[in-house]
């Protein structure tokens, strides 16, 4: 049976669609056929899915859902039509089941699969889910053995336990894309080292996707990622990892990996990271194996807010961590959220002033929390009321509140026009990712002042030119000149 696996992710610059290419990697190593048709590469992507389809008779069609929104304020661009809307072509184009997944998908598993009309739908990993419905198509279809299948039967809508094995092992020849094309065009690729995050901050949605444990990956294995990668001509790279630091002794053995390889000599690399822990022999560890830059995941300089966040480090840390960057060569960049639950004027004004004496090489001025259900942002906030009557929710969509939709919360406590005030706080430093003028609406985003990837232009145009790296870390650096 034909497997062909369709990337429907057409954000600019382009993102290489890491989960297809492991699912790709486990269906061959079982002795399954498949194809991959991907949208992304695609000029014309309705006339690629005729041609194809005009040829091929696959068994089964597995569409990926990357992402379901652009979790940006006030940007709030909904994918999820879009993806309804490719369903609906193949439809018409062919009689195979259709069977939703990926890391967008698997947060609103039932609700994208209603909205979809799609046949299946995978929650977790598609590593070993994909080729059980495969076998189950084919034999007995006892789908109720296929761990994170959502799946019909007599009219009811079944949900197997999510697929989060606990051992976690994927493929590591990345050949299913075309990953040269992704990196001219896009500018890095992605690895995983890791899935899942035990994490408690109150708005995340990894937990949902990947699972609340963390799930290793053999380090050796992630070297033999990068070394495939290498030998496609791919040499900078961005962890997918929620946090490449937690936990620490994991992340110390991946290091080593890569430098027992001497593949830091010859790559280099940007990661996710939370505050604490973080060292100077990690730091050097990180260094020593191609690590160029850092996010970090601070979100506030405000004791009052790290608190509201659930957040374990403090202040003292996030110093602490951005001079150990400096002190190993690694470029770092530290996120700001503002206008969570409790934020007022003066913890933004505190949060700003302290992420300007830290002086990061860049911080982002992220405005709003996208709130996802089962977070405990939203159970704290549906508790105190219906969210329709809530003045610190933020929508550009009419009728009920439907989390599947772009949804946000901005503390009321920051007026009317809370970007404008971010704004005035930041007061043209250019270290900053300001949030879009409230005025200017989704598309008045300066995209070299902010930082929504989705549509960025000016971002695509410095790839295009030969920048490669994170892209924080492009957009500074051509922000700089």
């Amino acid at each position: 049976m034909l497997l062909t696996l369709i990337n429907t992710n057409r954000m600019i610059p382009p993102i290489a669609p890491v989960g297809l290419d492991y699912v790709a990697g486990a269906v061959r190593r079982e002795g399954g056929e498949v194809d991959l048709v991907d949208l992304a590469l695609a000029p014309d992507p309705d006339r690629t899915l005729r041609d194809y389809f005009a040829r091929h008779s696959p068994g089964l069609v597995g569409l990926s859902l990357r992402n379901v929104d652009d979790c940006f304020w006030p940007g709030g661009a909904w994918f999820v039509p879009e993806l309804a809307a490719t369903v609906r072509t193949l439809r018409a184009l062919t009689g195979a089941p259709l069977v939703l997944g990926g890391v967008g998908y698997s947060i609103f598993a039932r609700q994208v699969l209603d909205y979809c009309d799609a046949d299946f739908g995978i929650r977790g990993d598609g590593e070993p889910a994909l080729p059980a419905l495969l076998r189950e198509l084919q034999g007995r279809r006892r789908f109720e053995r296929v761990a994170g299948l959502l799946w019909r039967r007599d009219g009811m809508l079944h949900a197997n336990r999510p697929a989060w094995p606990r051992r976690l092992a994927v493929p590591t020849e990345r050949n299913a894309l075309d990953n040269p094309t992704y990196f001219r065009r896009g500018g890095q690729l992605g690895v995983e080292t890791k899935r899942g995050c035990n994490r408690r901050c109150i708005y995340c949605a990894d937990p949902l996707a990947k699972g609340a444990a963390l799930r290793l990956r053999d380090p050796e294995e992630v070297a033999e990622e990068f070394q495939s990668l290498l030998a496609q001509g791919v040499d900078v790279f961005h962890l997918c990892d929620a946090e490449f630091n937690l936990p620490p002794e994991h992340a110390r053995a991946v290091c080593e990996a890569l430098i027992r390889r001497r593949l830091g000599e010859r790559m280099r690399w940007y990661a996710y990271l939370a505050v604490v822990p973080f060292d100077a022999e990690l730091a050097g560890l990180m260094r020593r194996a191609g690590c160029a830059g850092i996010n970090f995941t601070s979100d506030a300089g405000s004791r009052a807010m790290l608190a509201a966040y659930r957040h374990p480090h403090r202040p003292e840390d996030l110093t602490a961590a951005v001079g150990l960057c400096r002190r190993h060569g690694m470029a770092v960049m530290t996120d700001l959220l503002l206008g969570g639950p409790g934020e007022t004027p003066e913890t933004a004004a505190e949060s700003i002033a302290f992420f300007q004496r830290l002086d990061p090489d860049c911080a982002g001025a992220a405005l709003g929390i996208r709130l996802y259900p089962e977070t405990a942002v939203a159970a704290q906030l549906e508790a105190a009321g219906p969210l329709a009557a809530n003045p610190g929710i933020r929508r550009r969509y009419e009728g009920p509140i439907d989390l599947l939709k772009p949804t946000f919360y901005v503390s009321p406590a920051l007026g009317e026009r809370p970007a404008g005030l971010i704004r005035d706080l930041i007061a043209g430093d250019p270290r900053f990712f300001a949030p879009a003028d409230d005025a200017a609406g989704p598309a008045g985003d300066d995209s070299l002042a902010g930082y929504n990837y989705n549509e960025n232009l000016a971002l695509a145009d410095a790839i295009a030119q030969g920048a490669r790296g994170a892209y924080w870390d492009i957009l500074r650096r051509r922000r700089a000149g």
